[in-house]
């Protein structure tokens, strides 16, 4: 029988965490680019903005947790990046906007960081 260290269990506990904000990113984007690709389609629009919004609120959540381990800097950036997205987001729901394209390249620069 192998048995695991505590540092391999917390090493593959981190990566895969990474991996699932990962996806969770790509599919938000995907959605996004769907949204900004088809401007005539409110369903997709909605099922982007929508799923873009669970996502940030629940990484807001996760960063404003004390277990957290990134540096409190980090973490704040995160936050205000976080309620940047949700506020355009916000905008493109009530169609004052239509910056699909800041939040996609803002999350493409936040999930390729998560390397």
């Amino acid at each position: 029988m192998y048995q695991f260290s505590y540092t391999e269990i917390m090493e593959d506990d981190v990566a895969d965490a990474k991996s699932r904000e990962r996806q969770a990113l790509d599919r938000s984007i995907d959605l996004l680019k769907a949204a900004r690709d088809a401007s005539n389609v409110p369903r997709a629009t909605i099922e982007a903005l929508f799923y873009t919004r669970r996502v940030w609120i629940r990484f807001i959540e996760d960063l404003r947790q004390p277990e957290n381990e990134l540096n409190t800097e980090l973490r704040a950036n995160l936050i205000s990046i976080a309620i940047w997205i949700l506020k355009e987001c916000e905008r493109i729901r009530r169609r004052q906007s239509d910056n699909f394209q800041g939040i996609i390249d803002v999350t493409t620069i936040i999930r390729d960081g998560l390397k």
